[in-house]
């Protein structure tokens, strides 16, 4: 913290609450947006998270520019993968689509304090024990064979909704938007707190993923927090434009896999080997965008999603 102004801490605080706020006031009430307007959200936030590296650069130069943009290109590509499980939670738990939304703000608000939480510690314990680079480097060696094996991943993520849905005193009503309710005297939680559980655990076991893949870029928390903030804001708009495409992108945890290769070998040979922060910002771009390409064109005609959350108005 010490290279970064107290007063660039407080307008990026201001800023993301600010964003918050708008997020939360654009799904207000009952409606759903129509895929046009989640396409145009989409692209805002998008547009926020890469004009922050404009931010940077004029705070901090081109190095720290470079770094954050590389860091939020790893967290949104993570991203995409979290809404996978997304996707899970709610179907294993039926979630209407209206209520989805607001499990996933829940989700958004947990997962910045979780992420900030994991990434000062992380920091501080890289700065005082060499050897966690290394521990590190091995989570995410051991997190890109995990992504191969997408399908056992699916699997642990069910696992865990059944485990609460089993030991939890849940109401049966799929639809309630409370959070807890009464029933024949007996106070039950809903399904929508479930998710929101699921969710948040989820987003713990994301972060050990996603924070030291951060790391092996930057190890400035200014730039790992503000990277991790922008990639999931919005993240909502993103998860219903894409939910339906992301059978689509099949090999997408091959690109995923050898993006977190790329950073733990950054952390385990950093006192070896440096690689320019705009190196990695290319190595990412070209790993990211590979996968989708190679996705879309070897994509069957005709192709189906799996599965659909909920019809979404055109």
């Amino acid at each position: 913290m010490n290279d970064v102004p107290q007063w660039a801490w407080i307008g990026f605080g201001a800023t993301l609450f600010v964003l918050l706020a708008i997020d939360l006031y654009s799904h207000r009430g009952a409606h759903l947006r129509s895929r046009r307007g989640d396409i145009l959200w989409s692209a805002v936030w998008i547009s926020v998270g890469l004009g922050f590296t404009f931010f940077v650069w004029a705070l901090m130069g081109a190095d720290a520019a470079q770094e954050y943009l590389a860091a939020y290109l790893i967290e949104e590509s993570l991203s995409l993968d979290n809404l996978f499980v997304f996707l899970l939670i709610f179907q294993t738990l039926q979630i209407p689509l209206e209520n989805q939304r607001r499990a996933l703000l829940w989700g958004i608000f947990g997962a910045l304090v979780f992420r900030a939480m994991f990434i000062f510690l992380g920091v501080a314990a890289m700065e005082r024990w060499q050897w966690i680079s290394y521990l590190f480097g091995a989570l995410l060696f051991f997190a890109a064979w995990r992504a191969l094996r997408e399908p056992q991943e699916e699997v642990v993520e069910n696992q865990l909704v059944t485990w609460l849905t089993r030991h939890l005193p849940m109401s049966k009503d799929r639809t309630c938007v409370k959070l807890l309710v009464r029933e024949n005297g007996k106070l039950l939680i809903t399904p929508l707190l479930v998710a929101i559980i699921g969710l948040e655990l989820s987003d713990i076991l994301f972060a050990i993923d996603s924070v030291p893949a951060a790391l092996s870029v930057t190890r400035r928390e200014f730039l790992v927090y503000s990277s991790n903030a922008f990639a999931i804001l919005g993240l909502w708009s993103l998860y219903v434009l894409l939910v339906a495409a992301l059978e689509k992108v099949r090999y997408l945890h091959f690109g995923l896999a050898a993006v977190l290769v790329f950073a733990g070998f950054k952390l385990v040979t950093h006192n070896w080997i440096h690689v320019a922060p705009v190196l990695s910002v290319g190595i990412i771009a070209t790993i990211l965008l590979t996968t989708i390409v190679i996705s879309l064109h070897l994509a069957p005609d005709g192709r189906q999603p799996a599965a659909n959350p909920s019809r979404m108005p055109e």
